[in-house]
């Protein structure tokens, strides 16, 4: 009999050269399959990215497998736990990159942005300026709707629809960033990463990436310096700085997010429509926020 939280959920990514993805696609699809995992996982030339749920054992021998592969040997994993399967197939994906940005690929094992752990962050923010006296600027990767469920305090946000917008807006707002120290920071991870390798190509000169996003944040150093819950493109919706689920949902019709309060509505009925959608029906103007995954 299975206990409760009997699945395991992994995400991962790694950034490295992967030219063979097309051969290596049937493998991939091959153990996933034999070890019954379900999920998404992203084959690019610039790396990889994957969601896997499965049983401990599997899952296990899924990550043996892949870290076989020596480009893949020092891939750091984020473990949550679940008490049903969350997905309801496996698919593995050919793509261009992994996060999109519409930008030449990024090679990080050139030379990666560097990174700034969690603990290190919250005693910058803690005294005002990292360890060379800068003035510490914090830079939302986000998209808007993400942004609206919770974020760093005085943050930058520059209410972006999706990531391939970011190298256009960041390089009109390059002089206000001059002489601070920049950490860019997302859920996890990836667009972070991505980002601040990005703006070290075209000359920021003192930028860093949050190791691990707000996830690692949270479960190093709680919600200090943070307003409200974090948005995840899983089934939770968000989680508060505890890791914990919150109420707040996500709407099917045009994946705005909707807050315990919008939820009250009449207009809010689950996986039909909420308060964003039922005024943009009706009034022809656009939801609060439509953006997709």
């Amino acid at each position: 009999m299975q206990s409760s939280h009997s699945y395991v959920n992994i995400a991962a990514y790694k950034f490295v050269t992967f030219e063979d993805t097309e051969q290596k696609r049937p493998e991939f699809l091959a153990i996933c399959k034999q070890l019954q995992l379900k999920g998404t996982i992203l084959l690019t030339p610039e790396g990889i990215n994957l969601f896997l749920a499965g049983l401990r054992e599997q899952i296990d021998q899924f990550l043996l497998w892949l870290r076989a592969d020596q480009r893949f040997s020092d891939l750091q994993v984020k473990e949550s736990y679940s008490e049903k399967q969350p997905f309801t197939r496996m698919l593995v994906k050919l793509k261009a990159e992994i996060i999109t940005m519409k930008h030449p690929l990024i090679k990080p094992e050139l030379g990666r942005a560097p990174a700034v752990e969690a603990k290190t962050l919250k005693r910058w923010l803690d005294q005002g300026h990292d360890d060379n006296g800068r003035p510490v600027v914090m830079l939302d990767t986000r998209n808007a709707f993400e942004v609206n469920v919770g974020t760093f305090k005085d943050t930058i946000d520059y209410r972006i629809e999706k990531f391939s917008e970011f190298p256009a807006v960041v390089a009109e707002h390059k002089e206000a960033l001059a002489d601070k120290t920049v950490v860019t920071f997302c859920t996890g991870g990836i667009r972070c990463e991505k980002a601040a390798i990005h703006m070290q190509n075209v000359g920021f000169d003192s930028v860093y990436q949050l190791e691990g996003g707000i996830l690692k944040y949270f479960e190093e150093c709680g919600g200090a310096h943070y307003d409200g819950d974090c948005f995840v493109f899983d089934y939770r919706t968000a989680l508060n700085p505890q890791l914990q689920e919150t109420a707040t949902a996500q709407c099917y019709a045009c994946r705005a997010v909707v807050t315990p309060r919008e939820q009250l509505s009449p207009q809010y009925v689950a996986g039909k429509s909420c308060p964003h959608c039922a005024s943009e029906n009706s009034s022809g103007t656009t939801g609060a926020a439509t953006a997709a995954h």
